[in-house]
């Protein structure tokens, strides 16, 4: 959810923004499962790597969802 919720902006983000406290190892698990399942877009840019909350997906795919997750207005809730 602290991945999901840090790219809640729709923004591109560098992976090595992501303030999560996991290891690397464990980040990296996680950016897979979610890139595979959809919820992300990863682009690689030299050495280094994006994501994108592939918003318009989820909503097209899970009406509401969003909703739920970040709030009734689609931004994250802290």
């Amino acid at each position: 959810m602290k991945i999901v919720r840090a790219l809640a902006s729709g923004e591109e983000t560098y992976c090595g923004a992501i303030e999560t406290g996991a290891p690397k190892s464990t980040l990296k698990h996680h950016w897979r499962v979610l890139r595979e399942s959809g919820v992300i877009r990863l682009r690689h840019s030299g050495r280094r790597n994006y994501l994108t909350l592939r918003r318009d997906d989820l909503e097209a795919r899970f009406p509401g969802l969003l909703a739920v997750v970040f709030g009734s207005d689609g931004s994250p809730q802290e």
